[in-house]
C-alpha cells in the first residue's frame, strides 16, 4: 500500500505564520527548478497531477503544503538556481526558508531533489551543510536515472554518497526515476520511516 496516495493540496503560503499549526510531522522537498521537485512528489503519490508540473521552471512561488493524514504533511519549496525568478521574490524566499528549517518543530527532514546529470551543486552543498548544523536529516533523490545508463548511474550514486559520508553531512541519497519509476517504492518506505513520530510523542 503506498503511504503517501492519499496526498492532497491543504495552501500555499507566503508567510510562515499561514502555514498549518506546528504539530505533528512533515517532511520538505527542495531542489533546483528543473530537476524534476513535482515529478517526485507525484511519483510518490502515485498522482499525476498532485504538484504542478511546468516547462517553466520556477513555478512554486511559495511553501506549498499537502496533506496526508490530521498528523502528516509534505511541504513543497520554491525551486532555486532559476533566473528568471524576480529579484525581489528570491530574497524573500532565503530568509523565509532558513527560518521554516530553524523554527519549524514538526520537521522531521529534508529531501533534495538532484538531476543525476548535476548533483551536489553550490547550493546544494550550502543546503546540506545548513541541514547538518541544525541536525537535520536529508534524503537525496537522484532523479532522471533513467537518462543515465546503469553502469553511470551507479557510478554517479556511489560518488555522492561518498562525499556525502566524507563532508559528514546526516544524508543518504538514491536513484530515482518518475519516468520508469525507478526507486519510488524505497522512496516511499525511507520517507514513510521520516515521518513517524519523534520518540515521546503519541
Amino acid at each position: 500500500m503506498n503511504p503517501f496516495q492519499a496526498a492532497s493540496f491543504l495552501l500555499a503560503a507566503h508567510e510562515l505564520k499561514q502555514l498549518p499549526e506546528d504539530a505533528g510531522s512533515e517532511i520538505v522537498f527542495a531542489g533546483r527548478s528543473n530537476a524534476g521537485k513535482s515529478s517526485a512528489l507525484n511519483a510518490l503519490a502515485g498522482a499525476r497531477k498532485l504538484a504542478r508540473i511546468s516547462r517553466t521552471p520556477g513555478r512554486t512561488q511559495q511553501l506549498v503544503v499537502f496533506t496526508l493524514d490530521e498528523s502528516r504533511r509534505l511541504v513543497d519549496l520554491p525551486g532555486y538556481g532559476y533566473a528568471k525568478v524576480p529579484v525581489e521574490l528570491r530574497q524573500h524566499w532565503q530568509p523565509l526558508i532558513e527560518a521554516y528549517l530553524r523554527q519549524r518543530r514538526s520537521l522531521r527532514a529534508l529531501v533534495l531533489i538532484m538531476d543525476i546529470r548535476h548533483p551536489l551543486r553550490e547550493y546544494d552543498r550550502q543546503l546540506l551543510g545548513f541541514c547538518a548544523s541544525l541536525g537535520l536529516p536529508c534524503h537525496c533523490l537522484l532523479t532522471k536515472a533513467d537518462k543515465l545508463s546503469r553502469g553511470a548511474a551507479s557510478s554517479t550514486l556511489q560518488a555522492v554518497e561518498r562525499e556525502l559520508r566524507d563532508a559528514g553531512w546526516p544524508a543518504s541519497a538514491q536513484l530515482f526515476s518518475a519516468l520508469k519509476g525507478t526507486g519510488v517504492d524505497s522512496a516511499r518506505e525511507r520517507l514513510a520511516a521520516l515521518l513517524a513520530p519523534a520518540t515521546g510523542e503519541a
